[in-house]
């Protein structure tokens, strides 16, 4: 069976997939993301690892000036064809969060939702720093499934287990503490955290689709054994979740960093 590393996921492969099955991002996140100075009118935000641009959609709805970026020419396309359906204007361009290509100082904030662990942390949040202006916020965002107890996402886990062992994606806790320690190394000031829960529904075939788009199946799991896995799961949720919707736990996780304003050195000398 394949691994379930960076290496060996590709979610370009089912693009149209990911884009119709992953929920959108709670209205509260953008609050939130707004009073750490991301969001605003007007606002430049570069959107790294955007995927098939979801978070950068809303942003652009905000008024925000957008460049989504990612690594893969298939998500680009399908977050093109989406942002032109709702007649928005985003930058799409193809490049990595570690070397965007992008001029110093020219964003007033980067995000990246749903992205950061398959990056090199420390070199991506170098390059925002270096993209950043001055003052300029780096919000790294997740949004993740909560495999509670009993529940059908820890149900979900244990089956995708059975078809690709490899899979270490997990049994997480939706909290990502690590990130700070990416932030701190970067150089970034003023740090915080934040997190809360939303309650997702799901009919059973959106959950089904859902974990098809998931790292540990049809990214990097072959056709064959995605369609038996896809079946099992069916079997599954008929057995011991049979209520519909079925109502999954997710956790909003926000790790924030402030870009410092350097010393003039002129400034220095007539003091």
């Amino acid at each position: 069976m394949s691994s379930a590393t960076a290496i060996d996921v590709d979610f370009g492969r089912i693009a149209r997939v990911y884009a119709r099955f992953r929920p959108p991002f709670p209205k509260v996140l953008f609050e939130r993301l707004y009073e750490v100075g991301v969001g605003a009118a007007g606002q430049k935000i570069l959107d790294l690892g955007t995927g098939t641009g979801a978070l950068s959609r809303k942003l652009a709805e905000q008024s925000c000036l957008v460049t989504g970026l990612d690594k893969s020419g298939p998500l680009i396309q399908q977050a093109m064809r989406m942002t032109g359906e709702e007649s928005l204007a985003i930058r799409f361009i193809q490049a990595t969060a570690e070397d965007t290509g992008l001029p110093d100082a020219s964003f007033g904030a980067v995000t990246a939702s749903q992205a950061w662990h398959w990056f090199d942390g420390t070199r991506a949040a170098k390059e925002a720093m270096r993209v950043l202006k001055p003052e300029g916020t780096l919000a790294i965002i997740a949004y993740d499934w909560v495999p509670s107890s009993g529940s059908v996402a820890e149900a979900t886990e244990e089956l995708i287990l059975n078809y690709n062992p490899t899979w270490m994606l997990g049994g997480g806790t939706g909290l990502h503490p690590v990130w700070m320690r990416d932030l701190v190394e970067a150089g970034f000031q003023d740090i915080e955290s934040f997190s809360f829960d939303v309650e997702v529904p799901f009919s059973r075939e959106a959950w089904r689709g859902r974990v098809r788009a998931s790292a540990g199946v049809a990214a990097s799991l072959d056709a064959d054994l995605v369609a038996r896995f896809d079946d099992a799961l069916r079997v599954m949720i008929e057995d011991k979740f049979p209520q519909e919707p079925l109502r999954v736990q997710h956790r909003v996780f926000v790790a924030a960093g402030i870009k410092p304003v350097l010393d003039d050195p002129a400034m220095d000398e007539l003091t």
